[in-house]
């Protein structure tokens, strides 16, 4: 194992933090698989998860068992891991400009007119040019701030990995994971190992969040070039979200770090027996198709049904009590899925985000992230 620290810009006078992170294998042995965790800095679930990991992974390297070169970040916001305000614990937006942490990464628009230029018929030769292209762009950007560093940083990490692995949590959640229509049957067997309860596709969600900066550039590329300068998926990408804020304990995070080993054993990244792939328990659906419930009035927030919990259409999941007036408003769900996110409040005011259900029918556009 190779220890790394990537300072990042300073904010000021008298302050200083880095992005650490752990090498395993050799370079250019096989693929490069790069994992991180927390990219919210309050993700504390993820985070547990790559502890067990790094120590699972020293073990198979000191074995000899690496067919890849594994690149694992557990703390990847240092920024917001700093960020607390009487008691509160606020990872998800930089405090100094309001941003989103996994929002708004460099995107490579004047890098696919390049491509037009450079690229020949060898789809291998040209996955290597892309990524000299994309080494190219990053090395010539100058952050600004600490959080454009922190950015910079992780794509210069992982701009050139195979395999992206960016795990996260939510709120109150069952396991589950967004990743493109072009990856699926690539981690739908990481979803097996996962349990994921949901597995929601999306190409391009408009959020230029991190897993999507690395899968949609080579989508774009594909698109863009004559079949006579083939592109493949020179990268694929996955946010897993490793259920919710509290559900943090050693059981759940084992569990979870063992699904990833199983994973890059399936990949033969690992040189170990692959396990039987268990069941896929729910099947995968569009991003666009998935019910996103809003709070019509302010009011004591009641669920009134439970985290992975398979919803029928029409199924009461929210009540709100106002305490006032003793009016009870009830929200029910306009389609069939699995009810895989909800938000930790139990007051809410008119318009508050109240939770998610899969659904098969994409209905949405535009931007598909939340904020």
């Amino acid at each position: 194992m190779n220890r790394q620290s990537h300072p990042l810009l300073s904010p000021a006078i008298g302050t200083h933090r880095e992005l650490v992170s752990f090498h395993f294998g050799t370079s250019g042995s096989g693929e490069k698989i790069y994992i991180q965790s927390s990219l919210h800095a309050d993700e504390t679930p993820a985070m547990l998860t790559t502890v067990l990991l790094k120590r699972r992974l020293v073990e198979l390297e000191q074995q000899g068992a690496l067919n890849a070169e594994i690149v694992l970040v557990p703390v990847a916001n240092p920024v917001g891991l700093g960020q607390h305000i009487l008691g509160q614990f606020l990872g998800r937006f930089d405090l100094a400009s309001g941003k989103n942490f996994n929002r708004h990464f460099l995107q490579f628009p004047k890098l696919i007119a390049r491509a037009h230029e450079a690229l020949g018929s060898d789809a291998g030769e040209n996955v290597r040019i892309v990524r000299r292209l994309v080494a190219e762009a990053l090395t010539a950007q100058k952050p600004l701030t600490e959080f454009e560093s922190l950015q910079l940083a992780m794509l210069k990490l992982s701009f050139d990995a195979d395999v992206v692995i960016d795990l996260h949590c939510s709120l109150e959640a069952a396991m589950h994971l967004y990743t493109s229509e072009a990856a699926w049957p690539q981690f739908e067997p990481f979803a097996r190992y996962l349990g994921a309860q949901a597995s929601l596709l999306a190409t391009n969600s408009g959020g230029e969040a991190f897993d999507e900066t690395h899968s949609l550039l080579w989508w774009q590329l594909q698109q863009h070039m004559p079949a006579g300068k083939p592109v493949p998926n020179g990268a694929i990408a996955v946010t897993v979200e490793c259920r919710g804020q509290r559900d943090v304990s050693y059981e759940a995070a084992q569990q979870d770090a063992d699904a990833i080993v199983d994973y890059l054993v399936w990949r033969k990244a690992i040189r170990l027996e692959a396990k039987p792939l268990p069941p896929l328990l729910t099947p995968a659906t569009p991003l666009a198709g998935s019910e996103q419930f809003y709070a019509p009035v302010s009011g004591i927030l009641i669920h009134r049904a439970n985290i992975g919990d398979t919803i029928r259409e029409g199924q009461p999941l929210f009540d709100i009590v106002d305490p006032l007036t003793d009016e009870t408003t009830t929200l029910t769900s306009h389609t069939e899925g699995v009810l895989y996110m909800r938000r930790a409040i139990r007051f809410v005011t008119a318009g508050a985000p109240l939770g998610r259900v899969t659904g098969a029918r994409p209905f949405r556009t535009g931007v598909l992230l939340g904020a």
